[in-house]
């Protein structure tokens, strides 16, 4: 990719995505590993991964901000290095915390990658700069999003070349929202940074579905939105009746 992108590649919503690949850990295939990478390339979906910063400064795939749900540590992803991250078992198995580059060499182009950058709303650009230079480097189909807008506004002066998204819902309950000023919520759940952030996909909470938002986007914006995260027959029609692709788990579309 070279050229300025205006509008979301057609590749972005053509087939269902797996939220953090493939995974089943009741038969040892941990959220966000390599395994899960292969079984979703395996079964012909997308993909969706979720990238941490280290403590020196590597993009990680791992979801949450520290280990202790997935592995026997109990430090926070930014105290450990790459490589002491790379040693640890996840849920128990022979799988490792990759690299981001490590996971998208192992999909190797075959299918659709989506990136989240997590955030934590401070303006720290390290992970975004990181995984916007990794990405960079690659012709493959890989788009990148974030909750934090801020991220996404960053992405489009960075990386203009790459699909960029924006992850918002209609109500921020999550405990992770519990510093963020009422007036930031607002613009959250409003799309009210439109004009700073650009995104070219938006990617929306099922449980929202139908809604205002999604829907302008959608018809007025020509913006194609992607819901998640679809676990149930009821939540799989909303997204065939108000979006353009699911994110799901815990069953194969």
């Amino acid at each position: 990719m070279s050229a300025i992108l205006d509008r979301a590649p057609d590749w972005l919503t053509a087939r269902p995505i797996a939220h953090r690949g493939l995974h089943d850990r009741a038969n040892g295939i941990p959220e966000n590993t390599l395994a899960a990478a292969e079984a979703a390339v395996a079964g012909g979906y997308a993909i969706e991964c979720d990238v941490q910063l280290s403590a020196d400064g590597e993009a990680m795939v791992f979801h949450d901000e520290a280990l202790g749900r997935l592995t026997e540590a109990s430090e926070r992803v930014d105290a450990c290095t790459a490589a002491e991250l790379g040693w640890l078992s996840v849920a128990g198995t022979a799988e490792r915390i990759p690299t981001l580059p490590e996971f998208l060499a192992r999909v190797a182009s075959r299918v659709p990658v989506i990136v989240e950058i997590k955030s934590r709303f401070d303006g720290d650009r390290r992970l975004t700069r990181r995984t916007a230079d990794i990405v960079s480097r690659l012709d493959a189909p890989v788009a990148l999003k974030s909750f934090d807008p801020g991220i996404v506004a960053t992405l489009a002066e960075i990386a203009p070349d790459r699909p960029r998204g924006i992850v918002a819902e209609a109500s921020q309950d999550d405990p992770h929202y519990a510093l963020l000023t009422s007036s930031l919520r607002a613009e959250l759940s409003g799309l009210l940074h439109l004009h700073v952030s650009r995104p070219h996909f938006l990617s929306w909470r099922v449980g929202d579905l139908p809604g205002p938002v999604p829907y302008l986007c959608r018809r007025l914006g020509q913006m194609p939105v992607m819901t998640w995260t679809v676990r149930t027959e009821a939540q799989r029609a909303l997204a065939q009746e108000h979006a353009d692709q699911m994110v799901f788990e815990g069953f194969r579309p």
